[in-house]
């Protein structure tokens, strides 16, 4: 049976999950997901963990942080001006914004709190600094042009 390498192009189903138990993710429902192994398409715990995988596998593994969405970054908690909002726009706490770095390139913040003068926001992805489990379910295996499928 083919097992699943570098290179290959592959269609998993998956569940993510936080150590509590928390779902974050899942492709239930919706078409398989599919990427190119080791093509840094996806974060590295779960690209190492389809290699070996043949078709029909289920696995479950655990992601640490450093493996998955990195560490929490405290530099990327900082304060932005209140004035420098639009006018007609109400910051909440728990909203996801879009930003700018000096270099016109677009990053996700997170407002974390809304004070009279700053807002603090957040740049750290909303998964960093945790660790991960994924429900991994192998559906098929394309070795260069060749689909594998059960």
């Amino acid at each position: 049976m083919q097992q699943a390498k570098k290179g290959d192009t592959v269609r998993v189903h998956y569940t993510g999950k936080l150590t509590s138990g928390e779902q974050f993710d899942s492709s239930a429902g919706r078409d398989p997901l599919e990427f190119e192994v080791g093509a840094g398409m996806m974060i590295k715990g779960f690209d190492d963990a389809v290699v070996g995988m043949t078709i029909g596998d289920k696995k479950t593994i655990n992601i640490p942080a450093h493996e998955a969405y990195g560490e929490r970054n405290e530099q990327m908690v900082m304060d932005f001006p209140r004035s420098n909002f639009p006018e007609d726009m109400a910051p909440e706490a728990g909203m996801q914004l879009m930003m700018n770095n000096s270099a016109g390139q677009q990053f996700p913040v997170t407002i974390v709190e809304v004070g009279e003068e700053v807002v603090i926001l957040d740049a750290n992805h909303m998964l960093a600094g945790k660790e991960l489990v994924f429900d991994i379910e192998m559906l098929e295996i394309d070795s260069k042009g060749l689909i594998i499928m059960p």
